[in-house]
């Protein structure tokens, strides 16, 4: 799994520093995957400040649900994309053609308890019931990770823990009525609720150790892209390493173009908040 990561990355490194410009003057239309995900800032903030189009790029915005971004890339529907390294793993371990250009910013993950609980701990877990939103989502990964760190179990055939599934809104409400014991899901829900509801964080990806030294979002590319057009790949790889920055730098006026163009909805004062605390430092090596 790392020789599969590393090598997607190999060569992006390279022709990002090399590749300076694109094969002629005609600007490259570029087909980009998005959500409403809140963490997505750098996509949508490299659209709306032109920064792909300093590199020679136009843009089109290609609005899919998460879930459906690999189905996306198998089809030739995009170019680039944004998402949480985990949930491509296995699609990439399976073939998916797309390698990763950028590391984004961690934080955006959260595994929270009632306080009355007395859950306050991953150790705590042991034998407990998990609510993510599926089985393979990015938090149950996460989740994962941290209960084996602990030395507890989650070999399906000897588990000492019970993931159970339930819609991603309606996990906090699961876990009022004691229906789990915990949650595990991303932002913003996760921070919603934890607020609302006045809930414990067990873990934080963006100030748990060792979450808290990785990127847990990252932007892929075609594979297609890469090997065809790499000055193009290399071009939208600056505009959205300068978009990150940019984010980290004007997290308030970020949150407000999100909202003023309609990528996500909410609340401006908590969507600044959140930006704030996701630590956009893109990194190519860094993704490595």
């Amino acid at each position: 799994m790392k020789k599969t990561l590393v090598y997607l990355f190999l060569g992006l490194s390279a022709f990002v520093l090399v590749a300076c410009s694109t094969k002629n003057n005609d600007p490259y239309h570029l087909r980009i995957a998005y959500s409403p995900s809140l963490c997505q800032a750098p996509l949508h903030i490299a659209v709306e400040k032109g920064f792909f189009e300093a590199e020679g790029i136009k843009p089109e915005n290609i609005q899919l649900d998460a879930s459906h971004a690999q189905e996306a890339v198998g089809t030739n529907q995009v170019d680039l994309g944004f998402g949480l390294v985990s949930k491509f793993l296995q699609p990439v371990e399976n073939g998916l053609p797309v390698k990763f250009i950028a590391g984004i910013h961690n934080g955006c993950i959260k595994i929270l308890s009632l306080k009355k609980s007395g859950i306050t701990s991953i150790a705590d877990l042991k034998g407990k019931r998990i609510g993510v939103p599926a089985l393979s989502d990015a938090a149950t990964l996460i989740a994962k990770r941290a209960l084996l760190s602990e030395g507890i179990s989650v070999d399906e055939k000897n588990p000492e823990v019970e993931f159970v599934v339930y819609s991603r809104n309606d996990l906090p409400q699961a876990l009022q009525k004691g229906l789990i014991d915990v949650i595990a899901l991303n932002d913003p829900v996760a921070t919603i609720a934890e607020e609302q509801l006045d809930l414990a964080v067990i873990l934080d990806t963006s100030k748990t150790h060792p979450f808290d030294e990785e990127y847990c979002c990252v932007v892929f590319i075609t594979s297609k892209l890469a090997s065809e057009r790499p000055e193009i790949a290399a071009a939208a790889t600056r505009a959205i390493l300068k978009a990150s920055a940019w984010v980290q730098e004007h997290p308030e006026e970020a949150a407000k173009i999100q909202l003023d163009k309609k990528y996500v909805s909410g609340d401006l004062a908590f969507n600044t908040k959140l930006l704030k605390s996701y630590n956009y430092h893109p990194s190519i090596q860094g993704g490595v």
